[in-house]
């Protein structure tokens, strides 16, 4: 049995030895781990304001939107953002401005906080220089004003909520378990902005902080999703014309009774596949962009965690009737590129088939009309070799009978018995075998050495 150390015995055998040198770090470590920290919740003291601008701006301005930054902190004589800052919270000394750049599009947040005696009568974003406000790059797509009252007021009802909201019915719910209760009538009021007012009845700094950002995300993700609906309701009429044009071709081709010839179905049908991709190249981005927005528009919807308020539409059921059926028709428009994508590629596919059997039966005439006429020139050369056999006979006798007469005038063939006319003679179907033979050996060499090369 092992005895283990009473305490203060053996301390050098049982010290924890010092860490060794870490393996190389990856460059991307620290980014990767600070992005689960990114855009956090800043606790809100209620009573607050808060007035909330989204801009447009596209994927190449983030420079530009920090310099214009950097002349707003030196109007209230602070400090600017980094160089490579994508979030920002500066204290301008009367309000805190944050300011956050998402990918194609940046939102401006402008926060005070303590008491006020009307909720939007005068919003934060009064305290910024319009010249440099009017100046902000991009294009707006959200301007929001938010009013936070604190806890220990009466609670608003129905009508005291519209009447703050400017006298049109709102949506509204308890939020965060009924912690807090929230109204907006999702318009636009004179001044370009819309409101949204949030009573807190027992929320905390941090709890009032998520609340609001979670309302001014909702809006701006819901905003942003929309800016799809536009180019899908545009592109129906589109996709609807092609659709019938593709099924007239497919009848032709069922049917045949297109007095189109296959090659002019297939510009047809090319002009049309060219029709379905620029189609969707001029939306894919944005039905893209609609369909994460709006899952981010159901998760913000879901965090609210909402409760009904006696006789008022909750905002979940407002996304649900007035938002959802608008990003249903870019579901649907991106179904039908697809089906239209594909239904062009089997269309095609079919002609091509039909195109290839035809070129197949053409190929197989032109093969037999081949065939045809090796056959007939096999004839003629066959013909030509019977001639060829029979000439070289002719100069061969003639030359032999040249011989037999050269010989006969000299002593050595004046004893010969046969006259040059009767050895020419007899030499002829010698001569005709041996030709004849000679010429049908070298035809055969010269087919089998062809064979060769053609296995």
């Amino acid at each position: 049995m092992v005895e283990k150390p009473r305490s203060g015995e053996g301390a050098a055998e049982s010290a924890v030895p010092p860490l060794g040198r870490l393996p190389d770090e990856h460059p991307l470590r620290h980014a990767l781990n600070d992005e689960v920290h990114a855009r956090p919740f800043e606790p809100m003291v209620a009573p607050a304001r808060i007035s909330h601008l989204a801009v447009l701006t596209g994927e190449q301005t983030a420079r530009q939107e920090r310099a214009h930054l950097a002349r707003l902190c030196a109007h209230f004589q602070v400090p600017p953002p980094p160089d490579d800052a994508t979030q920002i919270i500066i204290d301008m000394g009367g309000f805190l401005l944050r300011w956050e750049r998402h990918t194609e599009f940046s939102t401006y947040g402008f926060i005070l906080e303590g008491k006020f005696e009307e909720a939007f009568a005068d919003p934060v974003i009064r305290r910024v220089p319009p010249d440099w406000l009017e100046a902000i790059p991009g294009q707006m797509i959200v301007a929001i004003h938010v009013a936070v009252e604190a806890r220990g007021g009466p609670r608003h009802g129905a009508s005291e909520a519209a009447a703050l909201l400017g006298g049109n019915a709102p949506a509204g719910s308890l939020m965060s378990s009924g912690a807090a209760a929230a109204w907006t009538d999702f318009t636009i009021g004179p001044d370009g902005f819309s409101r949204i007012l949030v009573q807190d009845y027992e929320m905390g700094p941090r709890r009032t902080g998520r609340l609001v950002r979670r309302l001014l995300e909702l809006e701006t993700y819901r905003m942003m999703a929309l800016l799809a609906f536009p180019l899908a309701r545009d592109a129906g009429p589109a996709l609807t014309k092609v659709g019938e044009e593709i099924s007239n071709i497919t009848t032709a081709l069922a049917t045949g009774q297109d007095s189109r010839d296959d090659r002019a179905l297939l510009d047809e049908l090319t002009r049309l596949a060219a029709e379905v991709e620029r189609i969707g190249a001029r939306v894919a981005y944005r039905l893209g962009a609609a369909k994460a927005y709006t899952a981010l528009v159901a998760q913000r919807t879901e965090e609210l965690r909402e409760s009904r308020l006696e006789g008022m539409q909750t905002l979940g059921e407002f996304m649900n009737r007035r938002f959802l059926p608008a990003m249903r028709t870019c579901t649907s428009v991106q179904q039908r590129l697809d089906a239209l994508a594909a239904r062009v590629a089997r269309t095609s596919e079919l002609l091509r088939t039909r195109v290839d059997v035809q070129l197949e039966a053409q190929n197989r005439d032109l093969l037999r009309s081949m065939n045809r006429r090796a056959m007939i020139q096999l004839r003629l050369q066959e013909t030509v070799e019977g001639l060829s056999v029979v000439a070289i006979c002719y100069y061969a006798a003639g030359l032999l009978g040249y011989a037999a007469k050269g010989l006969k005038d000299t002593p050595l063939g004046a004893g010969l018995p046969l006259s040059p006319e009767v050895v020419v003679g007899a030499a002829i179907p010698v001569i005709f075998l041996l030709v004849w033979f000679g010429v049908r050996r070298m035809r055969r060499r010269l087919t089998r050495d062809l064979e060769k090369e053609d296995a």
